[in-house]
Order: C-alpha cells, then structure tokens, then sequence
C-alpha cells in the first residue's frame, strides 16, 4: 500500500500539523505501508485559472506550468493520501486550497448521479479511492474542526473516495511545547496517531475505540479549557511585550 499525505501547513517540518503527519505515517510504514510526506509549502502552486484545459484539451493535465501536475501524479498513484492542514478561519490553509482546486484535474467533465440520486462529476482515474484527514487548532475545543469534517466528507463524494480516517487536535500548541510536564502526554497522543495509521493500512478504517479515544482532550483535567486560556493569554502577552506592542 502507498500513503501519500500532502501537508498543508505554511510551517513545513516545523508545524505542529507535521507532528500528527509523521506520527500518522511512522504508524502505516510499521504496517507495511510505503508513505511519503509532502510539503506543500515548499511547491510553486498557482491558483485554478477555471480555464479547463485538464477536462478537455490536455485530460488529466493542467496547463499552467508548475509543481502540480507531478503532485497529482503523487496522488494517483496512491491508495490512500492523506489530506494534512492546520485550520485557518474554520478551514483548511490557502496553500491546501489552492492544491484542492486543482485537484479537480482528476476528474472528467461528464456527469452522474451518486447513489443517493445527487449530482457529481465522473472520474478520469481509479485512484486514489481512499482518504484521510489530519488537521490541528490553537483553540481547545474539537468543536472547531465541525466545519472541516463536512467539508471533507463532501470531497471525498465529490472524488468518489472513501473517507477512511479522520485525526482531528484541538490545542494543537501543546504538541511542540516545551514544558517538561506536557512531554509524557504528548508522547501517549503521539502513540495514538500511529496506531490510527496503521489501522488505516491493516484495517482500512478506525476502530470506534481509536475514534473516540482521538476526540478526547490532550490534557486530562476538567478545568483543560480554562487551564489552556490561562496559558494562551499568558504567552501571548509575553510575546506582545518582548516584541514591543501593546
């Protein structure tokens, strides 16, 4: 099995995206899977231009020169590829959408009808099938990823893939905090996302207890929200005043 997952952080390696990225996979290739990291950040990728030339003069490829018609070829040739990005405004980076909008070469310009009787465009290839997610907040609540999961429920329908895996991180700071305390907790998290990766190979979904043991907060205490605010501000505010703001 191939895994590919494109990372949409403007961060690169340094992103806390990248820790659940390379958790994720460490997991998959201890499955057997062969993976690869992507950084999106680092590719030349224009906007769609809607000029549709990968429908009807070129098939499958896009006219503009730059890093994408390789990435896609990355894409196709993958089982599963995983869609990485921090969430920016209740969605995904502006690097992950402009590759999301040109992801629409993969598809062709006829239309069917899904089993559920709505509309969607046919697809030029077999791959990839199946998908999955990987995103981190600053806020501490899951409750901010609701946008994110429709939307990639709606894209996978929409290129006729299975959404095989979700990994959504509320607090995602704490993944490359500093703080001594936080190490053993985010190390157990870390172990978490690698056995989500390798149920993704082996088992091809997440079992429900790997599901909800995902959603659950990083810092196991009842006051977390509250805790994590104190936190926040505190830093922030050290970061006004050592940069000179007010």
């Amino acid at each position: 099995m191939r895994i590919t997952a494109f990372n949409g952080s403007v961060r690169a390696e340094r992103g806390n995206t990248n820790v659940m990225v390379e958790a994720f996979l460490a997991g998959a290739r201890a499955a057997g899977a062969e993976t690869e990291n992507v950084f999106l950040g680092k590719k030349e990728i224009k906007p769609c231009i809607a000029c549709y030339a990968c429908w009807m003069k070129t098939p499958g490829k896009c006219a503009q020169r730059d890093d994408m018609n390789g990435l896609l070829e990355k894409a196709i040739a993958s089982d599963v590829v995983v869609f990485a990005t921090p969430l920016y405004v209740d969605n995904v980076t502006g690097i992950m959408k402009n590759f999301l909008d040109r992801f629409i070469a993969i598809g062709d310009p006829h239309w069917e009808r899904d089993e559920n009787g709505e509309c969607r465009h046919s697809m030029r290839y077999d791959k990839p099938r199946r998908i999955a997610v990987i995103s981190n907040c600053g806020f501490p609540q899951q409750s901010h990823f609701q946008v994110l999961r429709l939307y990639f429920r709606r894209l996978a329908r929409n290129i006729h893939a299975e959404l095989i895996a979700e990994v959504y991180r509320d607090g995602g700071a704490l993944l490359t905090s500093t703080i001594p305390e936080l190490q053993p907790l985010v190390a157990r998290y870390k172990k978490l996302v690698e056995a989500a990766g390798r149920e993704t190979v082996e088992r091809s979904r997440l079992s429900a207890d790997t599901v909800a043991r995902l959603e659950e907060p990083l810092l196991p205490s009842a006051t977390y929200v509250e805790d994590f605010l104190g936190f926040a501000n505190k830093r922030v505010d050290e970061i006004i005043s050592k940069r000179g703001g007010t």
